[in-house]
């Protein structure tokens, strides 16, 4: 099966007045469709700047990014432009939302800019939000209305809005309460049964766990890609005979 994410030997170098930062070192990793991948490292290690490239808003300075099998170096600002519109979701820590408007407007609104009815943009809409988990009753609210976590939840309906291949998630349970950052996990598990590819950026090795596979960065450099302890654990709970549980040994998680 094509990977959804294939970036080879990638390095990112920045100049700045004290002269060249190399922030990332000869990356290569591949995601396959509908994995859960969640990327961690100390701050300062990468991650946001390999967030920043598999989401097109930066260019690698060497290496090859084929994104559902595309060259991103070939294509065009437009292209680009048009390939985060269409096909990779955006959820950030700080949310991103605008206050004035009501939760359904701040879903529709990347919809705005296309040839799409309004009619249609609220449908659209309203199975995004529902997919995220929001009650029906809170679509009409302002979004000063609303809690952190169900902000999150505004913030990933946008995301899905456009019914997105890639979901890139950077730091989402940052700003919220351990009850509330689970439920936020939980509809990222939601939408991984409903084949979305999914790569979560964190600095809690708790919240890591959660994914199917973890990757870690230090220094600008893949540390370690192996399979996720919770990964492991949801599975063996999901195969165990009754009345007993299978021991996580058993499965051989990767190094």
């Amino acid at each position: 099966m094509r990977p959804v994410i294939d970036i080879r030997h990638i390095h990112r170098v920045f100049e700045t007045d004290a002269g060249y930062a190399h922030v990332l070192h000869d990356i290569s990793l591949s995601v396959s469709p509908g994995e859960f991948v969640a990327v961690t490292g100390p701050s300062g290690s990468g991650k946001s700047t390999l967030m920043n490239i598999l989401g097109c808003l930066d260019t690698p300075t060497e290496g090859v990014y084929l994104l559902e099998g595309l060259d991103v170096a070939q294509l065009t600002d437009d292209e680009l432009a048009e390939v985060r519109a269409e096909r990779i979701g955006f959820v950030f820590q700080s949310f991103n939302l605008l206050p004035r408007m009501s939760v359904l407007d701040n879903v529709m609104l990347p919809l705005a800019y296309a040839d799409c009815p309004r009619s249609r943009r609220e449908r659209l809409a309203v199975h995004a939000l529902r997919a995220a988990g929001l009650p029906v009753d809170h679509f009409d609210h302002r979004i000063g209305e609303l809690s952190g976590g169900q902000m999150q939840r505004v913030a990933i309906a946008r995301a899905l809005v456009n019914d997105p291949a890639i979901i890139l998630a950077d730091e989402p349970t940052g700003n919220l309460d351990t009850a509330t950052g689970r439920a936020v996990l939980d509809s990222f598990h939601r939408l991984q049964e409903e084949e979305k590819t999914i790569v979560l950026i964190t600095h809690d090795p708790g919240i890591a766990a959660e994914a199917d596979r973890i990757v870690t960065i230090r220094d600008g450099r893949l540390y370690h890609d192996g399979t996720a302890t919770g990964s492991l654990e949801r599975e063996a709970s999901a195969i165990a005979p009754a009345g007993g549980q299978l021991p996580i040994q058993q499965k051989g998680a990767r190094s």
